[in-house]
């Protein structure tokens, strides 16, 4: 049996100031506290969150700058702290363990974690393809299963079907034995038909038509928005009469309720940060991604992933193409800091 030799020190990609170049540095390898575990970071996922915070735009998140940035990853637990029993040296884990809150983000070779944020990955996703996960999935599992209680034969209706959110929202549904429609652009129907939803084409598609023609006018037992703004204000009048729920992950703006309250519906919002920020809800986290582990295990939760392939040196391309820059990404991005 091999035995792991850990490294004193391990790098990590710096965001120093709002819009400044990423610059990688050589740092102390990080304690382990208790009820914490020391992980080899594989790969690391890029959110759009991450640009923000970069960008010097997301105080929701508490991550002032200069930071190590990164919030989801995959890796290999090298080290285990005092009363940790569920994980050992060997394991491979991902999660949504920090990059805000004050956090150490995952674009470090090694990164401390709590253990309680931490899922086992199951061999059918590879590391590249679990960490795009965790953000993403916690956050549509909290809106649909935990918020809205989805359950066999609702009508659930995605919007930006095609998105980070939305394309993992779209298989939770479909999952838990909903029938799922999905909005999204043109260029992104295709994609949606795909993932087993039916496609709306939201540019050309008043929101009345298309309740009409999916539930007869009756409207959606579920609503799930993953773009804010109008778009919410659309989910109001997609919601069915007086059972009809409708979630949201962006719903920061100031909005009328009328046309929820006229229905008879009701509303829950998602913010899923809140366990990095307050400490609050982690062992949660790491459950609805020993869940998402085996929904992958079993074939019916697979991330969109980008091809590009980038290591910690090329983190600024890497939020250039999440940005558009050579046209749009054609799925989650990942940066490989390790085998794949």
């Amino acid at each position: 049996m091999s035995t792991f030799h850990l490294p004193s020190t391990t790098t990590a990609a710096f965001a120093d100031a709002p819009g400044a170049p990423f610059v990688v540095r050589e740092l102390p390898m990080p304690s382990v506290g208790a009820g914490q575990v020391l992980v080899e970071v594989r790969a690391s996922g890029v959110n759009p969150l991450d640009a923000k915070i970069r960008a010097g735009q997301a105080a929701h998140a508490r991550q002032p700058l200069p930071a190590v940035l990164g919030i989801d990853m995959a890796g290999t637990v090298r080290a285990v702290g005092a009363g940790v029993s569920q994980l050992k040296p060997g394991d491979e884990v991902f999660g949504m363990v920090g990059g805000v809150g004050g956090h150490a983000g995952t674009l470090a070779g090694f990164i401390a974690v709590d253990a309680r944020l931490l899922a086992l990955r199951p061999a059918a996703l590879s590391p590249r393809e679990a960490a795009v996960l965790p953000l993403v999935t916690i956050t549509a599992w909290e809106g649909l299963v935990d918020r809205a209680r989805v359950k066999p034969g609702d009508r659930v209706l995605v919007h930006g079907g095609a998105g980070g959110v939305g394309h993992i929202a779209v298989q939770l549904a479909r999952a838990h034995g909903a029938e799922v429609w999905a909005t999204g652009s043109a260029a992104q129907l295709d994609a949606i038909h795909r993932l087993g939803a039916t496609p709306i084409d939201y540019t050309a598609t008043p929101v009345e038509r298309y309740v009409t023609e999916a539930t007869a006018g009756a409207g959606f037992d579920i609503v799930v928005d993953t773009v804010g703004g109008a778009t919410l204000d659309a989910s109001f009048v997609a919601a069915r009469r007086y059972t009809g729920h409708v979630v949201s992950s962006l719903g920061w703006g100031t909005h009328a309720l009328a046309p929820l309250s006229f229905r008879g519906a009701t509303y829950s919002g998602v913010f899923t940060l809140l366990p990095l920020l307050t400490g609050e809800g982690l062992k949660h986290h790491g459950e609805i991604l020993g869940h998402a582990a085996r929904l992958a295990a079993e074939g019916t939760l697979r991330p969109m992933l980008d091809p590009h392939r980038f290591t910690l040196a090329e983190v600024d391309a890497a939020h250039a193409l999440m940005g558009g820059a050579g046209g749009p990404a054609r799925g989650k991005i990942a940066v490989d800091l390790g085998a794949a």
